[in-house]
């Protein structure tokens, strides 16, 4: 199914807007993939390998989960696990409902596969996004995969609120989630990366696990990181963040950052505002998946997103530290079927490298 992909539907989204043709596709997923059958069918195809790991307490069957971005407001939950993701998050959901940034806003550069989107957290709000969820579960359409929600700050809230802010979305969502990422680190919304800085995270990460322990549940929650933070700060922050409660991070979010550009429309594209995902984020995500590891790689998890698009690109994220990993831009530029790729190249490599265990190899790089 790559190939059609390349093909066909590939070529033919360069002629619609990136905002437009990513519309149209979780539109599609949300209506065909939805009824069993069409779950089987697609399953089918798109087949995945096993390769357990126990993470959070929880079991996946393998690394590879969609990130946040791609399924804002939750609407194709039951066509991720068809796809061949072995877990999913869907948002990031504010409190309140945004219309986000001013369109155009998303933006491809097919030469570097990368994308810049300046979206703005453009989502109904959790309320409306809860009901959407409590209606699923009610018509037992729920995954029978580990599901994962996205938590931004809503854009009328200023800093100093934002711990409620995080709070009341969390506590309305919590029924609704197996994990919780905690978006400090978004570069479209004004102010918040502010947020990443000692006495915020811990204010932030404390509103949120109160609310936990008053729900009595488990739920992990964790941090997504910039890829742009100094390595000082970085660490500075998840230490703040580990003394609030944080279970674990995630590394990265997308960075304004810019590789060089590759040819003129590449120039052009990659001078818009905005965050940048894709290829060109991998080195500075590995480089904090790294730093991060040797740092508390012992006390929590970490997940790797950013550049992830083939077995290799897995595997260096996984011996630098990660135990789960995420992907958004291959999707874009390779089809479904980049999912399959990546864990076949994984399970490829844990053969040829002896490991007996996915656990095994993470980090394995850094020792």
């Amino acid at each position: 199914m790559g190939l059609p992909y390349r093909l066909v539907v590939r070529p033919a989204m360069r002629f619609i807007d990136s905002e437009r043709a990513h519309g149209l596709s979780v539109r599609a997923l949300s209506t065909f993939v939805e009824n069993r059958g069409a779950q089987k069918l697609v399953s089918s195809i798109y087949r995945t390998p096993s390769l357990p790991i126990t993470v959070f307490g929880r079991l996946f069957r393998h690394p590879l989960g969609l990130a946040a971005g791609f399924d804002k407001s939750a609407k194709a939950l039951g066509a991720w696990p068809a796809l061949g993701f072995s877990w999913l998050e869907y948002g990031g959901v504010t409190r309140f409902p945004q219309e986000g940034n001013p369109k155009p806003r998303m933006f491809r550069s097919d030469t570097d596969s990368a994308l810049i989107n300046r979206m703005g957290f453009n989502n109904p709000g959790a309320q409306s996004i809860r009901e959407t969820l409590t209606a699923r579960r009610t018509a037992g359409r729920w995954p029978h995969t580990p599901v994962a929600a996205n938590i931004g700050r809503s854009k009328t809230v200023d800093n100093a609120r934002a711990p409620a802010d995080y709070a009341e979305t969390f506590n309305l969502l919590y029924d609704h989630a197996d994990i919780f990422v905690l978006n400090v680190s978004s570069p479209n919304t004004p102010g918040l990366r502010e947020l990443q800085e000692d006495s915020h995270i811990r204010d932030v990460v404390r509103a949120c696990t109160a609310i936990r322990e008053r729900r009595s549940g488990l739920k992990p929650i964790l941090l997504k990181f910039s890829p742009d933070l100094e390595p000082d700060v970085l660490l500075s922050c998840a230490g703040a963040a580990l003394s609030a409660g944080i279970d674990g991070f995630v590394a990265t979010n997308t960075t304004i950052g810019r590789p060089p550009p590759s040819n003129t429309r590449s120039r052009r594209i990659l001078a818009e505002q905005g965050g940048l995902s894709g290829r060109p984020l991998h080195s500075k995500s590995i480089e904090m998946i790294g730093e991060l590891y040797d740092a508390v790689g012992d006390k929590v998890p970490i997940v790797g997103c950013g550049g992830i698009e083939s077995g290799e690109t897995a595997w260096n994220a996984i011996t630098n530290g990660a135990s789960l990993l995420q992907l958004y831009s291959a999707m874009v530029f390779q089809g479904p079927s980049v999912v399959g790729r990546a864990t076949r190249g994984i399970k490829k490599r844990l053969a040829a490298d002896g490991f007996t265990d996915l656990q095994e190899a993470v980090g394995y790089s850094r020792t």
